[in-house]
């Protein structure tokens, strides 16, 4: 009787690869940590802070799935700038460790180069900022890791099951994080359309368990006068047109994304690629469709760095997996050395002080994010209530104050979760300073208030005003300024089924109100 022989033992990692992957993990995890407790707050990140202090099934401008972060870790490791950054400072080390195992059951060498190109990217040492795509990378990649491990199943057995549904699961909770998770939902309908038509049973269960996402974000839409897709379909969107330099912006993008040196690889060995391609289907949609879908997008809008993050791993995993041996570790080196470069301008930028920056345009808002504390206390009096001119400098004040801090005035199409949160209503006669960085104009202030006047400050040679407002006007306020949002960012299709809308009924005491 034969022995059955035993399987092959899987290939050792290279001495090399293994300092490189340790080297990689370890110096980007430590500049990662000491940007996160060094850099000021940023605008985008004071906004999604307060989603965290008043958690919703929703907001405004997106899905609530960053806000929940924010309020877990609030919760669990306190209300600091280092904490609220701790899930983007850990989450290259997560995405590394869901590629390696995903893919190493194909190649254990050649998932771990993946693993080391996508951490030798120099957006992986430098990006501490909690947004929107951090949940979103995290969800999305877990759903392809799932996925591939599943699509390894030769038979529909009680593993391969649970991995489908596990990565449906995901895939909702990307879409509770951002809308660009219906383009991983679009990758997979491709995948399964053109080579695993075998297998639409493990699509319904994927699509089953996907369903809960976009259920609670349609119900929230409800109640909500359609914010989210006021936002992203229409509010968003106007007077975009074609450009020829948007597409090649994009293209610029990519190139810097993925690094010059391995973008350069990428076209001398697009044979090996496309082989590669072939060969690793699932990889290959997960990469290629998303970069047509937003190719076809940058004709009219211009496409954002951030925006293909979500695909970014695995498209250095589909080039660790095309290119021949010997130009891996070229490949490792060239990019290593484009993150150094990176690290050195950090470096340099860190060395500097705010005198150097004073010449520049960017010093009033680099004094806004230093010096916001001193700022504030200068502005600050008994019974005044602080207001900011736009979203960004408003975040800003309420992260520093923890205290939320309105916009006053019709403010811009982004980030309108004052809408939902402020009641004006609340200030009638009352007195209000609204902080600004420009000199204001008096006669925009003067039919919200019994009588208006302006005050001048200085911080480190940077000028900066107030807007006080005695005996606030709230009826004025809500002709003036209220109804011109309504008509502006409220035009809500009458198609669109309503069961709320905080913003109207404050304003004409309505779900909908008439025009």
């Amino acid at each position: 009787m034969l022995e059955r022989s035993a399987a092959p033992a899987a290939p050792l990692l290279s001495l090399f690869l293994v300092r490189w992957l340790v080297a990689a993990g370890a110096l980007s995890l430590a500049l990662r940590l000491w940007l996160s407790a060094t850099f000021p707050i940023t605008g985008d990140e004071a906004f999604f802070y307060w989603w965290g202090v008043y958690p919703d099934w929703g907001y405004y401008d997106h899905p609530p799935m960053v806000g929940w972060l924010i309020a877990l870790v609030r919760a669990t490791l306190g209300d600091t700038t280092w904490a609220i950054r701790l899930p983007v400072v850990l989450l290259p080390l997560a995405l590394g460790g869901l590629v390696a195992w995903a893919l190493a059951p194909l190649d254990r060498v050649r998932a771990a180069w993946a693993v080391l190109f996508f951490w030798l990217a120099p957006i992986n040492w430098l990006n501490v900022l909690i947004t929107t795509d951090t949940p979103l990378m995290a969800w999305s990649v877990l759903s392809v890791a799932l996925l591939l491990r599943a699509e390894r199943r030769e038979r529909m057995d009680r593993t391969a099951w649970g991995l489908y549904a596990l990565s449906g699961l995901a895939l909702g909770c990307a879409f509770l994080s951002k809308y660009f998770s219906v383009v991983l939902g679009l990758t997979y309908l491709v995948y399964f359309a053109v080579y695993r038509r075998d297998r639409w049973a493990a699509v319904a269960l994927l699509v089953l368990c996907a369903l809960p996402g976009p259920a609670i974000n349609i119900a929230y839409n409800m109640s909500h006068g359609w914010s989210n897709i006021m936002f992203n379909l229409y509010n968003r969107n106007e007077g975009e047109s074609f450009a020829w330099n948007k597409p090649l912006l994009y293209l610029a993008m990519l190139v810097y994304l993925v690094t010059p040196v391995a973008a350069w690889l990428a076209w001398k060995q697009r044979g090996a690629l496309a082989a590669a391609a072939r060969q690793q289907r699932l990889l290959a949609c997960v990469v290629v469709v998303p970069l047509l879908f937003f190719a076809l997008l940058s004709l009219k809008k211009v496409v954002g760095l951030h925006w293909v993050l979500s695909f970014y791993p695995f498209g250095f995993a589909l080039l660790a997996f095309a290119l021949p041996l010997d130009k891996l570790k070229s490949c490792a080196v060239g990019m290593a050395a484009f993150a150094g470069l990176h690290v050195l301008v950090v470096a340099g930028l860190y060395a500097s002080s705010l005198e150097n920056w004073k010449s520049t345009r960017l010093y009033p808002q680099i004094i806004r994010s230093y010096k916001t504390a001193e700022m504030l206390q200068q502005v600050a009096a008994p019974g005044v209530e602080l207001m900011a001119s736009a979203y960004t400098p408003a975040s800003i004040y309420g992260y520093t104050l923890r205290k939320y801090v309105p916009v006053f005035g019709p403010g811009n199409f982004h980030a309108r979760q004052d809408d939902m949160l402020v009641d004006f209503s609340l200030y009638q006669g009352k007195t209000v300073r609204i902080l600004r960085m420009d000199a204001p104009r008096i006669e925009e202030y003067q039919p919200y208030f019994d009588s208006v006047q302006v005050l001048s400050f200085s911080q480190d040679g940077v000028p900066f005003y107030a807007v006080e407002g005695r005996g606030f006007n709230y009826a004025a306020y809500k002709t003036g300024v209220l109804a011109t949002i309504y008509s502006r960012y409220y035009n809500i299709p009458a198609w669109l089924p309503m069961t709320g809308c905080p913003f109207c009924e404050r304003l004409c005491g309505q779900v909908r109100c008439t025009k």
